[in-house]
């Protein structure tokens, strides 16, 4: 992955974790990795965890950012938060899977949060 892939990464990162918690959610970890795969944040909600996928783009040509997410990407949340879930003891709490979308134009993005983009009916 080339510098500039990486630092639009973590700058895309870093403003949907500062959004959310503008929204009320209480980040609790970032970039959570298994061997099943990564979660970009996992979050609260009130009482729902929320487990966070950020796709950012630097360029509309290849379509809007949330559009990148595909069915095994989904399914690997799923899993993780599973395993996340598991680890932690939080079997049966109220979970949701959010998108958070990122748009740079130049130095300047577009958020774009989708609460509830996709379920774990059958994902898991």
């Amino acid at each position: 992955m080339d510098h500039q892939r990486v630092r639009t990464g973590r700058d895309s990162e870093t403003l949907a974790s500062a959004y959310l918690q503008e929204h009320g959610l209480e980040i609790l970890e970032r970039n959570v990795r298994c061997p099943l795969g990564e979660v970009d944040l996992v979050a609260r909600d009130g009482g729902t965890y929320v487990f966070v996928e950020i796709r950012s783009h630097r360029s509309a040509r290849w379509g809007m950012a949330e559009e990148s997410i595909s069915g095994t990407k989904k399914k690997r949340v799923v899993r993780v938060a599973l395993w996340y879930l598991k680890c932690r003891g939080l079997m049966g709490v109220p979970v949701r899977f959010d998108v958070v979308a990122v748009q740079w134009y130049g130095e300047h993005a577009r958020i774009r949060w989708i609460p509830g983009a996709f379920d774990a009916q059958g994902l898991g």
